[in-house]
């Protein structure tokens, strides 16, 4: 199987919630805004980050099954100061997001980071790492 990702899709149960946040808190465009089923927003080249409402979501699966929760998974933005990520919280908080971790320096490597939480329970980190960045071809060094 070829290495690549092109969904992450998250089950939501609230997915006006989950609008506010991404649209109003992080700044993102929806790609695609299914009213009541499916919100898509382009987050890197070739991939899409979907939020399903839960109850679709489930349906989809046909499995009879609840799997629409959340667990042990974070999503990592990085910005370039630490200012931005202080920033970034205030605006995110706004938009219904929750602190989880307020920014501090992390135990792990030099970073300088906060951990919110959307309205559907995925934990995001807002981080600066002087030591991380993106090459123009997309490739990530650390």
């Amino acid at each position: 199987m070829k290495q690549q990702l092109n969904f992450l899709t998250f089950a939501t149960a609230d997915l006006d919630a989950a609008r506010r946040f991404y649209r109003d808190g992080l700044g993102w465009t929806p790609l695609m805004d299914v009213e009541g089923e499916i919100l898509f927003f382009q987050v890197a080249p070739g991939l899409l980050l979907g939020l399903f409402d839960a109850d679709k979501f489930n349906e989809d699966l046909a499995t009879g099954t609840d799997h629409s929760q959340i667990s042990g998974v974070t999503l990592s933005h990085n910005v370039d100061s630490r200012a931005e990520v202080e920033e970034l919280v205030r605006a995110v908080t706004a938009a219904g997001g929750a602190v989880v971790k307020s920014p501090r320096e992390s135990a792990f490597g030099g970073i300088f980071h906060a951990h919110l939480q959307d309205p559907n329970g995925i934990i995001w980190e807002i981080a600066h790492n002087p030591g991380w960045h993106v090459d123009d071809d997309g490739t990530v060094s650390l």
